[in-house]
């Protein structure tokens, strides 16, 4: 799933992956904790995400 958002990301495919990191982040979150390193990489990826797409808040509350 992570490999997949990455490429829609890198595609410029912004709601694509955004849906996909959504996803990664909740099986993360749930499996490893919400403090472990990769889901808080998840969750930067997520927030990169928004942030092309313009939407700062969303951002901002991931990476706060």
């Amino acid at each position: 799933m992570c490999n997949l958002a990455a490429t829609l990301y890198s595609q410029e495919q912004w709601k694509e992956a955004e849906e996909q990191f959504v996803q990664v982040v909740e099986v993360s979150s749930t499996v490893l904790g919400k403090q472990y390193p990769l889901t808080l990489t998840n969750m930067h990826n997520l927030a990169a995400t928004y942030e092309n797409q313009g939407r700062w808040e969303e951002a901002e509350k991931l990476l706060i």
